[in-house]
């Protein structure tokens, strides 16, 4: 049988010896490399990491980040799967355009790379309009605010549906928000480019170019968003698949070691750790593949019962919703043809 390719970027950024320090990013990634490894049939030439380690050949940039995406799109073929994690800060800017679909959002989610040439949810809404049909693109944001990364994708588990109570704010011991302040941001930016604008995206083109976020780049043509298209069939098929650390008004933590039993002594991020141990307990053996939606499910009430005041949230389409996380049953498909006997043998 045909396997289809499984493709992943695997993004850790801990800002060592910045006042925006995490401890345990680069930790989570390696984790999730040897997760898709042993657990979901990825090739280890297939994954490409980049963390901001020092000694990294490839450090998690912005320019770095969106070249190993792209690249993973190009690749991929219909059906494939691309999955995207990444652990590190996330932020919240104004909104540079109020119009093109986001009329009613005041900011746009964002991640953080290790040199503040943000990637934004129009990024990741641009990737997933270019996948080849039936292709999906996963994504694991362990950042504060990321609910809502990929622009208009359809909200299964979020804010509007979450039976659990309005955070009280309640930190536990060695707890890092993953968040810098977009004042932060906007401030770290302008000694940089030594401009006084007010406006993030006069330093960010100042800065990088046309390496930055295509939303910041005065005349850039963006891709028509997937939910903005009024004719758009309910059933059409939308290949995004967000898994995010929290709600879009919410901070992710970044944990030092001995928080929460299980850790081996090393820093952390709760989503990333939440998600290692829920596979683990699941194991490998069960007949019921989990889905997208159970591991989100299975995941908050983990991190509920740790402490944490944290929920992850699951964009997608309904359709994606109840498949297998990263179409694990592929892999069971690809198992059994390997344990067959050959039809075409020789011998009778």
């Amino acid at each position: 049988m045909e396997i289809k390719k499984r493709l992943a970027t695997l993004v850790g950024c801990n800002y060592a010896g910045t006042r925006n320090e995490l401890r345990g990013c680069i930790n989570d990634v390696e984790a999730m490399r040897d997760l898709l490894i042993d657990r979901f049939g990825f090739d280890a030439s297939n994954i490409v990491i980049l963390t901001d380690e020092p000694g990294a050949q490839l450090l998690p940039t912005g320019a770095n980040i969106r070249q190993a995406l792209r690249r993973m799109i190009d690749q991929a073929n219909s059906g494939d799967i691309v999955f995207f994690h990444y652990s590190g800060h996330g932020t919240l800017i104004p909104s540079v355009n109020p119009h093109n679909g986001r009329r009613h959002r005041r900011r746009d989610e964002a991640i953080v790379p290790c040199d503040f040439n943000l990637l934004t949810d129009v990024d990741f809404r641009e990737l997933v309009n270019q996948l080849p049909k039936d292709a999906t693109f996963t994504m694991i944001s362990d950042s504060c605010h990321s609910g809502g990364l990929i622009q208009n994708e359809k909200e299964q588990i979020g804010p509007s549906n979450s039976t659990f109570p309005t955070s009280s704010k309640h930190i536990l011991a060695h707890q890092r928000p993953k968040y810098i302040p977009f004042d932060s941001v906007l401030h770290h930016l302008s000694s940089i480019s030594g401009l006084t604008s007010p406006n993030v995206s006069d330093h960010l083109t100042n800065l990088f170019g046309s390496n930055a976020s295509p939303m910041f780049v005065p005349g850039t043509v963006l891709h028509r968003s997937y939910t903005d298209d009024e004719d758009a069939d309910d059933d059409d098929k939308d290949g995004g698949i967000l898994l995010s650390g929290c709600q879009t008004d919410e901070t992710s933590a970044d944990m030092s070691p001995d928080e929460v039993e299980g850790t081996e002594g090393k820093a952390y991020g709760a989503f990333s750790n939440a998600i290692q141990m829920m596979m683990r307990e699941e194991g490998e053996d069960d007949e019921e593949m989990i889905s997208y939606k159970e591991v989100v499910l299975k995941v908050r009430e983990l991190l509920k019962k740790q402490g944490f005041e944290q929920h992850p949230c699951l964009y997608c389409s309904d359709e994606n919703a109840e498949k297998p996380f990263l179409m694990a049953d592929e892999i069971e498909k690809k198992l059994d043809s390997c344990s067959s006997p050959s039809w075409n043998s020789s011998e009778e």
